[in-house]
């Protein structure tokens, strides 16, 4: 048990649900990860409509799982250690909310506690095009230690499938953190290699 590490997934009402559940499959799969899901009301809803995936469904992927209300939760204080906090997907109120330290839920409050003990904190929005808040409220999340991860293909993998786009984006993510991608998407090596 000495050897688990933990990791707060927060799941928001943007588009990509795809995006927390992949990683919630992965580190189960991976072992040696405690999953902490928190998901929001319309997180739930984007996750019906997307994947057509229940709540009951997705709580059984994760080893704890927080009401987004539930302030007093083990993961909204900094003495409960965790490795960070990954928002995926990211909704640009839930960005605002970070950027500006206002934690009204346990989703922004989970990614202030990982801030303000700099820990690793990374978010994954899904919106475009990008409005003057949207940016400023990333260079704010940037200039605080967070890390904005926009799910952006490298077409020079030539991926051929929506999944192998979601792993790409889901192993560069979960290796932030330590965690071993391997086989979930073919790093670059330059055009010679």
């Amino acid at each position: 048990m000495a050897d688990i590490k933990r990791i707060v997934i927060g799941m928001t009402g943007a588009t990509g649900a795809i995006y927390g559940v992949r990683m919630l499959e992965i580190l189960r799969a991976r072992g040696g990860w405690e999953t902490h899901l928190v998901i929001s009301s319309a997180g739930l809803v984007n996750l019906k409509y997307e994947l057509d995936m229940d709540r009951a469904e997705l709580y059984r992927m994760a080893d704890f799982t927080h009401g987004i209300n539930d302030i007093a939760s083990c993961i909204a204080s900094g003495s409960f250690k965790t490795e960070g906090v990954v928002i995926a997907p990211c909704s640009m109120k839930t960005l605002a909310a970070v950027a500006h330290g206002f934690g009204d839920n346990l989703i922004s409050r989970a990614a202030d506690v990982a801030l303000k003990e700099r820990r690793k904190t990374v978010l994954v929005p899904r919106e475009t095009p990008l409005n003057l808040a949207h940016i400023r409220n990333m260079a704010a999340v940037t200039e605080m230690g967070g890390i904005i991860f926009p799910p952006m293909p490298a077409f020079y993998n030539k991926s051929d499938s929506l999944r192998a786009m979601v792993d790409e984006g889901v192993g560069r993510i979960l290796e932030m953190f330590g965690v071993d991608a391997c086989g979930l998407y073919k790093p670059w090596t330059g055009l010679g290699g």
